[in-house]
Formats: C-alpha cells, sequence, structure tokens
C-alpha cells in the first residue's frame, strides 16, 4: 500500500509517470481528502489526468479527522495540511510507504520511521522495470528536473542510475 500527498501527485503527472505508476502498482493507492481537495482546487495543467484517475477509483480517498494529529504534525514539521493528512493516513492505516517530494514531509517520514519515494525514484525503478527505454526515462528526468526542486546531486546520482541500470 502506498498513499501519495499533491506534490508527488502532480510531478508524476506532468512527467506521464502517474498513469504509468498506477497501472503497474498492484496494491492500494490512498490519498487523503485534503489532497484531494488540492488536486481539484488547483487547476494546473495536469490535473484533469489525476481528477479522472480519482473518479475512475485508481485512488482510493479517505478522510482525516484527527485535527490533532494533523496540527501536531503541521507544527512540528513545518508541512501543509496535505503533507500532514498523507502522513497521519499512513500511520492511521499502517501503509508501509508515502509518496511525497516535499522536503519537510521527507524529513518527517524520516523522523517517524515512514518509508518514502519521490517522483525521482518511481522513475528510475519504472526505467529499471523495462517501463520506458533509457532515452525516454532521461526526458522525463529532464522533465521532473524543470518542474521540481531537486538539488543537483538527486539528479546527478538519478542521471547515474538511468545511464548504469540494465
Amino acid at each position: 500500500m502506498i498513499v501519495f500527498d499533491s506534490s508527488t501527485m502532480i510531478l508524476l503527472a506532468k512527467t506521464d509517470l502517474l498513469d504509468l505508476f498506477i497501472t503497474n502498482f498492484h496494491d492500494k493507492v490512498f490519498i487523503s481528502g485534503r489532497v484531494m481537495v488540492e488536486v481539484y482546487k488547483e487547476h494546473r495543467e495536469e490535473s484533469p489526468a489525476i481528477v479522472k484517475l480519482i473518479k475512475d477509483k485508481k485512488f482510493e480517498v479517505v478522510k482525516i479527522r484527527n485535527v490533532m494529529q494533523i496540527k501536531r504534525l503541521m507544527e512540528d514539521f513545518t508541512i501543509d495540511q496535505g503533507e500532514a493528512e498523507t502522513i497521519t493516513l499512513a500511520l492511521r492505516k499502517g501503509i508501509n510507504v508515502i509518496a511525497t517530494d516535499d522536503r519537510n514531509a521527507i524529513r518527517a517520514c524520516k523522523m517517524l520511521k515512514i518509508s518514502f519515494t519521490t517522483a525521482i525514484a518511481v522513475l528510475v525503478r519504472a526505467f529499471e522495470r523495462n517501463l520506458m527505454d533509457r532515452e525516454g526515462a532521461f526526458v522525463k528526468l529532464q522533465k521532473l528536473q524543470a518542474a521540481g526542486r531537486y538539488n543537483k546531486a538527486i539528479i546527478k546520482d538519478a542521471t547515474k542510475q538511468l545511464k548504469g541500470g540494465r
């Protein structure tokens, strides 16, 4: 099982990786109610693709009502409500992986001992599983680099993995 926050959903949708991930992930995928609102509210170019996946029930939407825990996570880790709900959902349902590209949410996952993945990790894994060729993977990495706030070391490491893979 995995739970997504909006940042990773948006990055994967921008690079045409979200549908690929959903199609090839054979377990439940969750989002919180707040993440759904964020995706619906933000009229971005990729929003219709995400909304379609939600309407097609590719994501299980869970409303989080533990306001105190959400507020505490927001304060303790300086994260937004969507990320706090995502972490709360993972803790509540025993979900072992969070998909997030938010720096502070990643820090929270590390401190709370919750595994996480990022859009770049999804890309590298898709390449390693032969779901795309090397050239396509590099194009998507460039799109992620342009759309995300990745430091140079992360991009360099992903480039190395894509060059050395297979």
